[in-house]
């Protein structure tokens, strides 16, 4: 972040002995009911009036979250202890007045939601997300900061954290940006760290598992990070000379990653002994690649992050898709998943991006800037995001395959695509615009590969000829015109009867003969559904061309319509065998998947 960058240049530790220093402590006395007591101190106040304020945003996040509605017990005292008067002009924020020069607040903060964007408090750890956390003075926001954390001795609690530390269990941050953008785990967690080129890897680890499982899910961890800085040929140049991965894998936790400067969360309720071990390394492997792209290589768009506003970006297909794209890849290359399990893994993501009606409305582009109404957002009335939209971390992910197999068609590779931007905007943190990607990917490829990319997939919802690019690393794309399709998911009742649980894909057959979400299908072809039996296995015993008479239930009035079955175009990717590939086929796949 900008203002970051600024700030690091200076000395740190001539920059936090300054007189002004906002001031935090924290203290978890009430842990068990999920609270935290919290104060802040602002010195050398010059104005009238200090607003303070919660954050309605998260780095990382792209909608707004609305932190101030766990927040109360609120009390502003002077710099003698004298309580002051608030003044509440809007939901987010407090205005002071009334001071002396200082001005010292306290609240209660309640927080039980263990994740990449809340913070949560219990008696097994505080799990702070900083701006779901801490009250900040906008006006006051280039000034230096101080946080101390009274951990509970009595539970073993240590802290972690990209803050540097000043002493004890008191760390420091800049500015309130790199504040802002630093994740605290405070728990008796297990660690391990290597160096890599000078700097450190920590693995921070909070789980009810085993010091063996540490270790093992700690030699994964490393291939994924030696496996990422292969692409880019060298790691970031992490501020403190670290990187932390701050992991909470315990039943409390919500299943998300988060990416900051330098550290991400990363939390599941799966334990390494039930799954976890493999089920969140594709975690770990995304995460870390934000590393470069994302916080270092990053969008103009998002600078400076805003916490009062929605963050809307049209780059998020290439930072956040893009990085999907390498989550899975460089698990295959650091030899954790095979090949084949890599390949065959597309078929999902693949088939719910090019089968999806919402090509037809919105480019990646457009598709980005639907994040503020997606990412972690909340509402309660019914939208059509089954016909409208497409993730932008699937869209940008089978778009980075095709570009990628497409660059290896010439003899090109997307690993040194990205290299290039990285040296020409991460490693310089020059935020680009969209425009920057397109001429940087001229200048790697020719402007005619440049112009086709950007002009039919990015600017346009084009397909790429996926087929063509499979074929030349060996693989298969095929459809099968004998499965039938209908075009909508149903719950069976158990009682022969089926409700309709989607909203009927634009152009289905479903669709097109007027069927609806929330519809009782009650009979087809005057058949109930046999019990046990799921949704489509009933269609499945179908043929495309057959025509079935609905009878269903809308609004408690009995209806008929009769829909007429199409051939699926549901996609399988298959690997081809060794053997049935040509020289070339082979060595182009080894290029790809680092194959030994």
């Amino acid at each position: 972040m900008k203002s970051i960058r600024l700030l690091l240049a200076l000395s740190f530790v001539i920059s936090i002995s300054r007189a002004q220093t906002n001031h935090y402590t924290i203290s978890f006395e009430n842990a068990v009911h999920h609270e935290a007591f919290i104060t802040a101190t602002f010195p050398n106040i010059t104005t009238d009036t200090l607003a303070v304020r919660m954050s309605r945003t998260s780095p990382g996040r792209y909608a707004l979250h609305e932190f101030a509605k766990n927040v109360y017990g609120f009390k502003a005292y002077d710099g003698k202890g004298n309580l002051l008067k608030v003044h509440r002009p809007d939901p987010y924020q407090w205005q002071v007045y009334g001071h002396d020069g200082t001005v010292k607040i306290e609240y209660l903060l309640f927080a039980n939601r263990g994740d990449g964007t809340y913070s949560q408090v219990d008696e097994t750890h505080a799990h702070l997300n900083i701006p779901a956390t801490f009250m900040y003075a906008p006006s006051l926001e280039l000034r230096d900061i101080e946080v101390s954390f009274v951990i509970r001795k009595n539970l073993n609690w240590k802290v972690a954290t990209q803050l540097p530390l000043v002493s004890g269990t008191t760390y420091a941050a800049p500015n309130l940006q790199y504040f802002m953008d630093s994740p605290v785990e405070i728990s008796n967690f297990g660690l391990r760290e290597f160096q890599v080129d000078g700097q450190t890897i920590q693995l921070v680890l909070h789980h009810n598992g085993t010091e063996e499982e540490l270790n093992t899910y700690f030699e994964k961890v490393k291939k994924v990070v030696l496996a990422e800085k292969e692409v880019y040929g060298e790691l970031p140049d992490f501020d403190y000379g670290r990187y932390t991965f701050l992991v909470c894998y315990i039943p409390n936790a919500s299943g998300d990653g988060m990416e900051h400067r330098n550290s991400t969360i990363l939390t599941s309720t799966r334990g390494l002994a039930n799954g976890g071990m493999e089920g969140n390394i594709g975690t770990v492997s995304h995460e870390f690649f934000h590393a470069w792209n994302v916080e270092r290589i990053r969008p103009r768009s998002l600078e400076p992050f805003d916490f009062e506003e929605a963050n809307m970006s049209g780059a998020l297909w290439y930072a956040e898709g893009f990085t999907s794209y390498y989550t899975n890849l460089i698990l295959c290359r650091a030899g954790l998943i095979s090949p084949k399990e890599y390949i065959e893994g597309l078929t999902g993501t693949f088939n719910y991006v090019w089968n999806s009606p919402a090509t037809h409305f919105f480019n990646p582009i457009e598709m980005s800037y639907q994040a503020p109404f997606v990412d972690a957002a909340t509402s309660v009335d019914p939208v059509n995001r089954e016909n409208t939209f497409i993730s932008y971390y699937s869209y940008g992910s089978v778009l980075g395959l095709a570009l990628d197999l497409s660059l290896r068609e010439i003899g090109l590779n997307l690993d040194d695509f990205m290299k290039l931007v990285w040296n020409k905007y991460g490693k310089t943190q020059t935020p680009y615009t969209i425009e920057d990607l397109r001429n940087t990917l001229n200048e790697y490829a020719g402007k005619e590969f440049g112009e086709t990319f950007f002009g039919s997939y990015i600017q346009k919802s084009e397909m790429p000829d996926y087929e063509s690019l499979f074929n030349a690393v060996g693989v298969g794309l095929t459809t099968n015109p004998n499965i039938p399709y209908l075009g909508i998911s149903a719950r069976l009742n158990g009682d022969g009867n089926g409700e309709i649980t989607s909203n009927p894909k634009m152009g289905s057959p479903a669709y097109e003969a007027g069927l609806d979400k929330g519809d009782v299908i009650t009979a087809i072809n005057g058949e109930k559904f046999p019990d046990g039996m799921q949704f489509d296995a009933f269609i499945s015993q179908f043929k495309p061309g057959d025509v079935l008479k609905v009878d269903f239930e809308r609004f408690g009035l009995p209806k008929s319509t009769n829909v007429t079955l199409r051939p699926s175009s549901m996609y399988t990717i298959v690997v081809k065998e060794d053997e049935t590939l040509t020289k070339k086929q082979r060595n182009t796949r080894k290029e790809w998947l680092k194959l030994p």
